[in-house]
């Protein structure tokens, strides 16, 4: 298979292998007999096209860059498609106008001078009677099966490299001086961001910015300079001021890349002069020096100029916020005033504002009257007792179950403590009897104390009373 063929088929998903004996083939027969399957050719060829053309693999004129966004479609193509299985494409003529008609190409010269955009689709009798005839099929027996020559907009490939720009450059973000350049500089600045790993042709940029200044109205154009829109701004043409701009910021990145070419050449020098030394080469060695300070004083030039330039750059762009600044100001300012005439200024709110106080005044008085009338009296000094009654049985309660946990907590210390001393074959009396045990005990053994006690009190007034007696018994006697 050919190379243009090959890409096809690892790119493509409509071009698998099985699929390349009918997209070979002469299907124009199709389109009355097989409409589904000629219009899923049309399709695979279309997006086949539009693939060559983005892959920069399509013929070219010879010693020309590689066009992405222009297809030429001559006898080059046709080799370049060519196969020795499967031959030419024999129904390429018809993809190619079919697509003209649907102006998925378009002409290129037909798509730079036109002043209305591509999308408007004006109606006339004769556009009705193309239609007809093309769906009855009478249009294909006038054509014939050669494939129409010229460079041909791939308009798909167009609207794709459009929206790639519009989303990474078209915010409200940067200033006027950062969205206003020179063509020449925005060919430099952008030709090798919009399709990765591609660069754009001057044809192709051409037809980008035409497209977007016409079609999406993403910038302005006037085939020399280039603004980008900022979204939700009203912008409608190019200014001499946004001409200076675009005028500075190219001269500037020119003298920019100078320098940077002169600081290079310096150093190349310094070696020169270095290496010629260290080979004793006088001769040599002088002149490299002699051009080095020639470079150095060109490039102290450069600088200076470069910062005056940025200077003026710097306030450019400070005035061009001013101008902003002041434009908010100023509709600020106008909203400030339809406001405040909408208010009806203080002397309109002093009287709003005396109204309402009569009237919550007047509130007041009714609620006072309707409270008289419905006779409670509510006393604020049972109401606190009751609320700190409440409070403190609410505090009782806390402070007993507080009171019980913590007795359930050493009960259970006690048990641990119990159950491990008897493990170790020793528990000492009351360790492990709970608190409420404790106490009954310890009662118990108060009261068999104090009994004791009242006991020996007894004895001993017996003890002390028996020697009276035994003196009195015998004077009784």
């Amino acid at each position: 298979m050919s190379q243009l063929l090959d890409y096809l088929v690892e790119n493509e998903p409509s071009f698998r292998k099985s699929r390349l004996p009918a997209l070979y083939s002469d299907f124009q027969t199709q389109r009355t007999l097989n409409p589904d399957g000629y219009q899923a050719n049309i399709s695979a060829w279309r997006r086949g096209l539009s693939k060559i053309a983005q892959s920069g693999l399509a013929p070219s004129p010879r010693g020309a860059k590689p066009n992405l966004l222009v297809l030429n479609c001559d006898e080059q193509l046709l080799r370049a498609l060519e196969s020795k299985q499967y031959g030419r494409p024999l129904a390429l003529g018809a993809v190619v106008r079919e697509a003209l008609a649907q102006k998925d190409l378009m002409p290129l010269q037909d798509f730079l001078q036109a002043r209305e955009s591509i999308y408007y689709r004006p109606w006339s009798v004769w556009n009705l009677a193309s239609w007809t005839m093309k769906q009855l099929g009478v249009a294909d027996i006038l054509r014939s099966d050669k494939l129409p020559s010229g460079q041909f907009v791939v308009v798909s490939n167009v609207e794709e490299a459009g929206k790639t720009f519009a989303d990474q450059h078209h915010t409200a973000e940067s200033s006027r001086f950062e969205r206003t350049f020179s063509k020449a500089h925005f060919y430099k600045t952008f030709n090798n961001q919009i399709i990765p790993g591609r660069q754009l042709s001057t044809t192709d940029m051409d037809i980008l910015l035409r497209f977007m200044a016409r079609d999406k109205g993403v910038i302005l154009y006037d085939g020399s300079t280039i603004k980008i829109k900022t979204p939700g701004v009203e912008e409608t043409a190019i200014t001499e001021e946004d001409a200076s701009i675009a005028q500075l910021k190219e001269l500037l990145a020119s003298l920019t890349h100078q320098t940077s070419l002169l600081s290079n050449k310096v150093e190349e020098l310094t070696r020169t002069a270095k290496e010629a030394v260290t080979k004793k080469n006088r001769v040599a060695a002088l002149a490299a020096l002699k051009s080095k300070k020639i470079a150095e004083s060109t490039l102290e030039k450069r600088f200076a100029t470069v910062n005056q330039l940025e200077e003026v750059a710097a306030k450019i762009e400070q005035a061009s916020d001013n101008i902003q600044l002041v434009k908010v100001m100023e509709s600020s300012a106008g909203a400030l005033e339809s406001l405040h005439a909408q208010v009806g200024g203080a002397e309109r709110v002093e009287e709003v504002v005396d109204r309402l106080r009569e009237q919550m005044a007047a509130a007041d008085e009714v609620n006072s009257i309707l409270a008289e009338s419905a006779g409670v009296v509510v006393d604020e000094f049972e109401i606190d007792e009751e609320l700190a009654a409440m409070e403190g049985e609410e505090r009782r309660k806390v402070e007993e179950a507080e009171k019980k946990k913590e007795e359930e907590r050493k009960a259970k210390e006690a048990e641990e403590t119990r159950k491990r001393l008897e493990a170790a074959g020793a528990v000492p009396d009351g360790v492990g009897v709970p608190a409420q045990e404790k106490e009954k005990q310890a009662e118990q053994e108060d009261e068999e104390t104090k009994e004791a006690q009242d006991m020996m009190s007894g004895l001993s007034l017996d003890e002390e009373q028996s020697p009276e007696k035994r003196r009195e018994e015998p004077l009784g006697a």
